[in-house]
C-alpha cells in the first residue's frame, strides 16, 4: 500500500467522520429548535377579576383578547369572582397569578404593584333640600363642610366595606367622631332608592371622575333634594400621609356636569386606586412581559372601551403602598436587562465548564490511548529498520515478506486512527516513512531485475520478523 493509498483511505475515514458529526449536528440543531420552540410558547397568567358584569371584569376580558391576538409572549386567563376582595383571596391561595383589586382591601402582605387599571375619586356632597338646579346664591346647603356631618347621616354608594372604611379615615382625619355620623350603604343599581331616601343628609361615591354611576347619584339626588353641594376635604394631605394606600387629588369644576357646573370649582379629596396586582415571586420577566404588552394594546382596547383609557402606569418615584413589583418598575425606569445581561454570567460559566470538559476528556482520551500512541512511534520505527532490510534484500521473495510485514503496521497505524489514538499529524509522519520504504523497494527491485543483488546475500537473508 502507497502512501498516496494511505492518505485516500485516511482521508475517506475523515469523511465518514465528518458525516457522522454532521448529522449528530443537525439533530442537536433540531433538539435544541425543539426546545427553544417550547420555551418561546407564551405565557398564561390567570388573572382574578369581578364581578361579572362590571367594568373591570369588561376591561380584563378585553385586555385578555387582545393578548391573545397580538402577544407572543403572554396570555390572559380571566377568573370571574364576585368581586375585588374575592379576587385578592384567590392571589393569595396561588390560585390566580394576577389580580384586580382596590388598593385600600386587605390584600396579601407579599403583593405587588403591575398597573393601575383606575383610580377613583372619593365624591362627597349634600342636598340643598330644595328641587331642582337652584343656584348658590338661592340654595345653600345646610351641610356645607365635613364637620357638619356630625349628628347627619351619609349614604353610600357600594356595598363594599371599603368604602365604609373611607369615609371613617376622613372623619377622624377632618377631626369629627365616626360613631356621631351615621351611615347607610346603597348597591349601584339602587340609585333611585337612596335619592328617595328623606333621613339621608349627604352622600359618597367612590369611582373614576367619569363614573356614570357617580353622575347619575348627583343627578338623582338633585332632582329629588336639591342643587349638590360638595364637600372639600380639606385634611386631604394630612390622610394620605396617615394612610398612604390613600392619595390627596382635586376633583375639577365642571366634571361632572358644565350647565349647571358640578362642581362650580375645584374640590380637595382624596384617591384610591384599583390596582392590577401579582405576589413578589412573580418573575420579573413575566411581569415585564405582561406590563409592556398591556400598554401596547391599550389604545387598542381603548378604541372599544372606554373604561381602558384608565388604566396607568404606577408612579416609581415614590414610595407606595404596595409597591411596584420590579418587572414593571424595570421598565418604566428602562432598566430592564436584557437577555444577555440577565444569563451572560451563566453562559461563561458554561463556556468555561465546557471548556475544562473538553480538555480534561482530550488529556484523558491521550492519557487512555498512551499505548497506541507508542505503537504508532514503533511503527514507524518498525518501517525504518525494514528501509535498511530492503537495501540489503537478496532476493525478490525477501521484498514480498517485507512488504506483507508493513501492510499490518498499515493496518494496525489505520486502527490507531480510527480509534482516535492517532493524529492527523501523526499520519503525516506515517506516510513519509511509508514513500521511504516504497522507494527502497522499488529501487532494490529494480536492481535484483537487473542482475545486480549482492551474491552475498541469499533468498534466506534476515527479515524485519526475524530482528525483532
Amino acid at each position: 500500500m502507497s502512501s498516496s493509498d494511505v492518505v485516500r483511505s485516511a482521508h475517506d475515514r475523515r469523511q465518514r467522520r465528518l458525516l457522522i458529526v454532521l448529522a449528530l449536528g443537525f439533530l442537536a440543531f433540531g433538539a435544541a429548535a425543539a426546545g427553544l420552540f417550547y420555551v418561546l410558547q407564551p405565557e398564561t397568567l390567570r388573572i382574578a377579576v369581578g364581578p361579572a358584569g362590571s367594568d373591570d371584569q369588561k376591561v380584563v376580558q378585553a385586555m385578555a383578547d387582545a393578548f391573545s391576538e397580538e402577544s407572543r409572549t403572554v396570555r390572559l386567563a380571566p377568573i370571574t369572582t364576585a368581586g375585588a376582595a374575592e379576587s385578592l383571596a384567590l392571589l393569595a391561595a396561588d390560585k390566580a397569578d394576577l389580580a384586580v383589586g382596590r388598593g385600600d382591601l386587605s390584600m396579601p402582605p407579599d403583593a405587588q404593584t403591575l398597573a393601575v387599571l383606575r383610580k377613583n375619586y372619593v365624591v362627597l356632597w349634600s342636598a340643598s333640600g330644595r328641587r331642582g338646579n337652584a343656584t348658590k346664591s338661592k340654595a345653600g346647603g345646610k351641610i356645607a363642610d365635613i364637620a357638619h356631618l356630625a349628628g347627619h347621616k351619609v349614604g353610600i354608594i357600594g356595598k363594599t366595606g371599603a368604602n365604609l372604611a373611607v369615609l371613617q379615615a376622613i372623619l377622624e382625619g377632618s377631626g369629627v367622631t365616626p360613631d356621631k355620623v351615621a351611615t347607610a350603604q346603597f348597591g349601584t343599581d339602587e340609585i333611585e332608592k337612596l335619592a328617595q331616601d328623606p333621613t339621608i343628609d349627604a352622600y359618597l361615591a367612590v369611582g373614576p371622575l367619569d363614573s356614570k354611576i357617580t353622575v347619575d347619584a348627583i343627578t338623582a339626588t338633585s332632582r329629588v333634594r336639591g342643587a349638590p353641594t360638595f364637600l372639600p376635604i380639606d385634611a386631604s394631605e394630612a390622610i394620605a400621609l396617615k394612610h398612604p394606600r390613600y392619595e390627596a387629588e382635586e376633583i375639577p369644576g365642571s366634571v361632572f356636569s358644565a350647565k349647571p357646573a358640578w362642581p362650580e370649582d375645584k374640590v380637595d379629596t382624596i384617591s384610591v386606586n384599583h390596582l392590577i396586582l401579582a405576589k413578589k415571586e412573580l418573575s420579573e420577566a413575566k411581569a415585564a412581559a405582561f406590563f409592556r404588552q398591556l400598554f401596547a394594546v391599550r389604545d387598542t382596547i381603548t378604541q372599544g372601551l372606554a373604561g381602558a383609557s384608565h388604566i396607568m402606569k404606577p408612579d416609581t418615584e415614590k414610595e407606595t403602598e404596595p409597591s411596584v413589583h420590579r418587572g414593571a418598575a424595570a421598565v418604566i425606569n428602562g432598566t430592564e436587562r436584557t437577555f444577555l445581561d440577565k444569563y451572560s454570567d451563566y453562559f461563561w460559566f458554561a463556556l468555561l465548564v465546557l471548556s475544562g470538559i473538553g480538555s480534561a476528556a482530550e488529556w484523558l482520551r491521550r492519557y487512555l490511548n498512551r499505548d497506541e500512541v507508542d505503537d504508532d512511534t514503533s511503527g514507524r520505527n518498525r518501517i525504518l529498520a525494514a528501509v535498511s532490510e530492503v537495501r540489503n534484500a537478496a532476493s525478490e521473495q525477501d521484498l514480498l515478506t517485507l512488504q506483507r510485514e508493513i501492510d499490518g503496521i498499515i493496518a494496525e497505524t489505520l486502527k490507531g486512527y480510527d480509534d482516535g489514538a492517532v493524529e492527523q499529524e501523526d499520519l503525516t509522519a506515517f506516510g513519509l516513512v511509508l514513500d521511504l520504504f516504497n522507494h527502497a523497494v522499488a529501487e532494490r527491485r529494480a536492481t535484483l531485475q537487473s542482475g545486480a543483488a549482492d551474491p552475498s546475500w541469499s533468498s534466506s537473508g534476515p527479515t524485519l520478523a526475524s530482528r525483532r
